[in-house]
């Protein structure tokens, strides 16, 4: 039987002024490196941030939002192609991971590590919350952490003993995301049928009334994401990752 905790789970974005003791993080560290790696190679290292002067300089490139704030506690994780090419070179060993397909080896090693972090933690009643900010500063989080070559912040964690309850959010049916077998043909309809759920959720009506728009889709793609900043953040990382020496050709 599948536990309460996944249908129920939620991100926590207020937490109480408590330390998260050592012991325990470094367990929750620890046990989630027990997550699956691409060709156990383990493409990923993981920055602690805990002191206040650090959280404070560090909040400012998560857009200080409250999560990134009130929490003891960030983690950031990242996809880490430097220290396994250290290796290779110690070893005398003909290295070749400084290219794209590399970088999203090491891109979903970092996801899948958090994504088990973060399920450990919250089973041991600590709340968590990604702060989706990541990307948008990637450069200048990189120079803060001091990263080293080859090796790209992909996700922060919020993280720490909660001061709420959460709000649960709205997903999409379950028809809407698995097929059988082929990909169906989503016509205007199905589509629109499909997001329902969204475009009736009570907290997605009132973006739409605040951002004065006509539905849901418009605030998605016309405020929060629209597409002059979506380029233009897609060329800050590009431009990045080229400075990191990734190939991305």
């Amino acid at each position: 039987m599948i536990p309460d905790y996944f249908k129920n789970r939620k991100s926590i974005r207020k937490f109480l002024p408590k330390e998260v003791d050592s012991s325990l993080l470094h367990d929750i560290l620890e046990t989630a490196m027990r997550a699956p790696t691409t060709g156990n190679m383990q493409l990923y290292s993981v920055i602690v941030t805990r002191s206040e002067e650090m959280k404070s300089r560090l909040a400012p490139l998560h857009f200080s939002q409250p999560a990134s704030v009130s929490a003891p506690v960030l983690i950031t994780v990242c996809a880490d192609l430097y220290r396994f090419t250290q290796w290779c070179r110690a070893c005398n060993a003909d290295v070749g991971f400084d290219n794209f397909l590399s970088f999203t080896s090491a891109f979903a090693d970092a996801i899948i590590y958090t994504q088990q972090l973060v399920t450990i933690a919250e089973m041991q009643g600590l709340g968590t919350c990604y702060l989706g900010t990541v990307l948008y500063n990637a450069g200048k989080i990189s120079e803060l952490l001091d990263l080293p070559e080859l090796t790209v912040p992909i996700a922060t964690i919020a993280l720490g003993w909660p001061d709420e309850d959460g709000v649960e959010t709205e997903r999409l049916p379950l028809d809407g995301v698995v097929f059988d077998e082929l990909y169906p043909k989503l016509d205007e309809n199905l589509v629109k049928e499909l997001f329902r759920v969204k475009d009736e959720y009570p907290a997605n009506q009132k973006f739409v009334e605040e951002n004065s728009k006509d539905n849901l889709a418009q605030v998605f793609a016309e405020i929060r994401y629209p597409k002059d900043m979506n380029e233009n953040i897609s060329r800050q990382l590009l431009e990045f990752l080229e400075k990191q020496n990734i190939k991305l050709k």
